[in-house]
């Protein structure tokens, strides 16, 4: 419960960014698709807490030092496929 709250919110504050400050940084995004939607993909696929650390994993890539390209969000993981690793 306390986990689907985190990522509503998460989501909420993403979204508010998206319709707001995000139009002053348009074309500004190397990566596809942009952080900002990075971010709310990742957190709605993998949690508050690690959708949290991928999208701020993603940010420290995107600084003019990092690449550019196709970056999408990693799928889940499931035990399944984790056992056969």
């Amino acid at each position: 419960m306390f986990s689907r709250l985190m990522s509503g919110a998460l989501r909420g504050a993403i979204r508010f960014y998206q319709l707001t400050l995000a139009y002053f940084f348009v074309g500004a995004c190397r990566y596809e698709p942009s952080c900002s939607a990075y971010a709310a993909e990742a957190v709605a696929r993998h949690g508050a807490l690690r959708g949290s650390w991928l999208a701020a994993h993603r940010l420290c890539r995107c600084g003019p030092w990092g690449g550019a390209g196709f970056d999408p969000v990693p799928p889940k993981l499931s035990c399944q496929s984790a056992e056969r690793a």
